[in-house]
Order: structure tokens, then sequence, then C-alpha cells
């Protein structure tokens, strides 16, 4: 069974569908992500081309959408890039059941005078080509140099890094964490400002692409409608991965990921879409396939059985530990929803809101979390989610506004997360998130109904990376009823530097002067500091 469709034959004859049309498409969606499976890193070996792989001449580049590393660990990391000489096209110009042999090599310098590892192994079209490598044996704490070869052509460099050795003592580590960039609304330029900044790790908290086209002061297009299929979501994928600064920027060095609505569909909760598609378990299996081609992410997040785990830590010596969780798969529907739809709402009343049941990360990832919180020794813990974690009053005036999407649409679960948090007694808490478009930096309120209570921890929501944004006017009218919020600003687009120390966390707030134009000025809108052992922010 070499190809999809062979493994779909297979299943007619030998499976019984389920009779009820949810149940077939649950089947189905399951069943492809099996088939699919069949085909990641099939061949892989060290010491030679696999013989089943043909050898290929290429007559345009096949390594047009990059190359990257993703989730660094003290021995290896994850190499990622995908075969595509015509990138735009569904199958990436590569028509056909063949599997393709690929090498990647691994050295200590940019010119490969000192190979430390060669590997050899085949691509797969049920996986669009694409190569991912989870590499192991190499020396903590160092800087490394990776390119792939497919018959006579050869990739981009990329550069990348292992960590140090989990607990082993390190004075600082930098991070850049990014959100929402959408093609249409803006240039990726600040990632030119993101690689002179030059850190250590890049989280991307939500949003890579965006599934819909939306807004009125559009730089560039969208190719297609509205993506729905595995086509149309690897098309959407190829289209962002062509962008020379968003490339650039993989090259530069590692990434790792926490996704959020738009790399499937607007508002989406587990199960249900925006619009209550019967359909939608397909349409979300194949963002999902399509998200996992494209981005540099480790096999065991291949997504099974209708799930792709995601979610994830690690540790950065004794320094930090990094939390990235997944918001958006296994939550309950936003509470208090629109007649016939179940998208975000602002209400000053809603009942749901005190359901016990309604959860963010569902119980497991609760539980996990629960147990990273608890064996954590690290001088900071970094939560990298999808959203403001801290309460923001969305009414002006005496009533309070509640966004039903946010943490504030689950305060249960919030505070059962909160409380995680003080039973271990997790030192020097941060929480860096996305999604509002807009910088909002925060204390987090022990009492997330009295704003004024101590805070528990320090919070960066970074503005987007060029989606649009709502207008300031919106934010300034509600400021003064947030007075936890040092800063509020939707009207800059860019990323958060992260600058962690012994003593303290400074957070530098990037933003570019102008997303429509391609070679923009930047500045800093503003710097922050958070001392060890002591939560809320201050300016710096």
């Amino acid at each position: 069974m070499n190809t999809l469709a062979d493994w779909m034959r297979h299943l007619s004859r030998h499976q019984q569908l389920p009779t009820d049309p949810l149940g077939r498409r649950r089947f189905l969606a399951q069943s492809i992500w099996t088939a699919a499976a069949l085909g990641i890193g099939a061949g892989a070996t060290r010491t030679g081309f696999a013989q089943a792989a043909p050898r290929v001449r290429f007559v345009a580049q096949p390594f047009t959408l990059g190359v990257a590393s993703g989730y660094p660990h003290p021995t290896g990391f994850s190499l990622w890039t995908r075969l595509a000489p015509a990138p735009l096209l569904a199958d990436g110009g590569i028509p056909g059941d063949d599997r393709i042999a690929v090498r990647c090599e691994i050295a200590d310098d940019e010119g490969f005078r000192k190979i430390r590892q060669s590997i050899d192994f085949e691509t797969a079209p049920e996986v669009g080509h694409s190569v991912h490598l989870d590499i192991d044996g190499l020396e903590p704490a160092r800087t490394y140099f990776y390119r792939f070869q497919c018959g006579d052509a050869v990739s981009a460099v990329g550069r990348t890094h292992t960590l140090p050795t989990a607990g082993s003592a390190l004075a600082n580590y930098r991070i850049a964490f990014a959100s929402c960039q959408n093609y249409e609304h803006g240039y990726f330029s600040a990632y030119r400002q993101m690689q002179r900044d030059a850190p250590d790790l890049v989280l991307f908290l939500g949003d890579y692409i965006y599934e819909s086209q939306w807004g009125t002061d559009l730089v560039r297009r969208h190719i297609g409608a509205e993506a729905n299929t595995l086509a149309g979501y690897r098309t959407r994928h190829a289209q962002y991965k062509l962008d020379p600064d968003l490339q650039a920027m993989h090259r530069f060095g590692p990434w790792a990921f926490a996704w959020d609505d738009h790399e499937v569909d607007n508002d989406y909760a587990d199960e249900q879409s925006e619009n209550l598609d019967p359909a939608f378990l397909l349409r979300r299996a194949a963002a999902y396939q399509a998200y996992f081609e494209h981005m540099p992410m480790p096999r065991r997040m291949f997504p099974r059985a209708r799930e792709m785990r995601t979610y994830t830590h690690f540790d950065v010596g004794d320094l930090l530990r990094i939390y990235l969780l997944d918001d958006r798969q296994y939550r309950t529907p936003q509470p208090c929803p629109r007649p016939n739809r179940h998208s975000s709402q602002v209400w000053t009343q809603c009942t749901e809101l005190r359901d016990p049941a309604q959860t963010l990360l569902g119980k497991s990832q609760e539980d996990w979390l629960q147990a990273r919180f608890a064996d954590s020794k690290t001088h900071w813990n970094l939560i990298g989610q999808q959203t403001l974690f801290a309460p923001m009053d969305e009414q002006p005036g005496p009533e309070r506004g509640t966004w039903t999407d946010g943490w504030d649409g689950y305060p249960l679960a919030r505070q059962r997360l909160m409380a995680d948090m003080q039973a271990a007694r997790l030192h020097n808490p941060v929480i860096a998130g996305g999604d509002l478009h807009c910088n909002v930096v925060a204390d987090v309120p022990g009492d997330p109904e009295r704003f004024a209570s101590a805070p528990v921890a320090s919070e960066f929501c970074g503005t987007s990376l060029s989606a649009e944004a709502r207008p300031q006017s919106y934010y300034s009218e509600r400021h003064a009823d947030n007075p936890h919020i040092h800063q509020l600003r939707s009207d800059q687009r860019g990323y958060t530097l992260l600058d962690f120390g012994r003593d303290r966390l400074q957070a530098t707030l990037q933003v570019v002067k102008d997303v429509h134009v391609r070679e923009p000025e930047f500045e800093v809108q503003g710097r922050f500091v958070v001392e060890s052992g002591k939560a809320g922010v201050k300016p710096a």
C-alpha cells in the first residue's frame, strides 16, 4: 500500500464504515492520518540512499520553500524542508507516487568542512514530499549548520543550536516571540530586525497563516479562495513560506510553535467550526496535516487518530523552562454563542461562564501542565500560549464586558491553572501570548475579579506581526478600566524580545513603523522588566 488511494481501498475491503454521517467523517479522518503516517521518514538511513527511491534531476530548484529547524534539545533538534519545484501547485510540482531520495548534512561550520552527520532518507507524496528529521547525538549548547541535497540540487544552508544540558548553570537566554502574520495585510519585514536582534530561539504563538481573506488595506493577495482542503492549505502554507524574510528567519535559528485558530478556521473549538459545519473534522484533518508538512516539528507530533499533540515543554539549562500550550484542539465551545454559530462574543451577562466543565486546554493537558509545574526546578518559567491570560474588561463604564474566546471566557479553567502554579510554588512565572493584534503588558492579578489584587504572574501579550488590528481608540477607551495593564497598544505591528537573566527579565517591544512597505523603519515601542522573585511588570 504505497499511496493514500491504496490505503483507502484496503479500508473499504476490510473495514466496515460507521453508518452515521459524523461517525463516517471521524473514521475517514482517522484513516487519512494512518495512511499518511506510513510515509513519514520512510527508508531513513545514515549509510547511503535507499534502493527503492529513484535519484532524480530537477529542471527547477526543489527547495523553493527554504529550510528550517525547531524544537532544540541538548543533543539535537528537528530539521525540515519540503521538495516543491512548483510550490503553488497542490502536489508541489512532483506528480505521481514515487518516493524521492534526499540527503541531509549537519556540520560544525558553514563551509561543511567538518560534517558531523550525513543522513539519507526518502520523501513520500502522502505528506507532500515534506522532510522531518529528528537529530540526536550532538553536543549541548553548540551551533550547527545543515543543508539538504536532492539529485543535483542543494538547499540553502540553515543555522541552528542545541540547548544547554537541563540543570546546567546558564546566565542568560534570549527569546523572540511573534504571532498573527497575515500575508495580505503586510510584509513580514519585522523578521529583518528580529534577525539583527539574534535570538537564541523564536516562539511563534499562533496564526502562522490565515485561511481566509479579510481586511481593507491589502499589500498582496492570497492565492485561491478560503482554504478548506488539503490542497488549499498546502497552497496557503507554501505561499507564506515563499516570503523571503520568513525564510531568512527560519534559516537563522530554531523555532517552536503554538498554533491558534486561523491555521484551521476562525474561532474553531475542538470539533466545532465557526459556522457549525457538519464536515468540519475532515477540514480540520486536512489543516493539521498541511501544518505539520510545513513546520520543523518533531515526528512525534505527526497527527494520529484525529489528534495532533503539539503541547510540550523543554528546559534551557537551569535558567528557564518553556511550556507551549494548545488552547484550540481540546477546548469546550465558547460560552453563550450566537444562534446557529459558536464563535466569540463580548458579553456583560453570561451564566455559562461559571460552568466548571468549561475548559480551554482539556483535562489531559491540564493534568500534564500541573505535573510539569510541580517538577520544574528552573529560575524562570515561560508559559507560551495563544491569547491574553490576564483578565480584561472589554466594556467601558461600570459594567464588565467579557470576551468569550480567550481566558476570560473560561474563568474557572484559568483559576485551576493559577491554583496549580501556586501549589507548585512556580518560580517566576511569565506568560506570553498573541491573538489580540495588540501589545498588552500586564500584571496577572491573583484574584481576576479584583484587578488591584496582588499579582501572581507577569504577562506580555504581543501585537501581530502584520495582521490588521482594532483601532487604538477601542483600547484607549477601555484602558482606564484595566489598571493592572501597563501598556495597551494596537496601532503598531511587530514582535517581543525577552532577555532572561539571573536577576531579571527584560522585555523589548519591537515594532515596524509601516508594514505596507518592504523597507520600513523600526523602533522600540517600550521596554519593561520583571525582577526575579517579584511578580509584576514595571517600566525599564
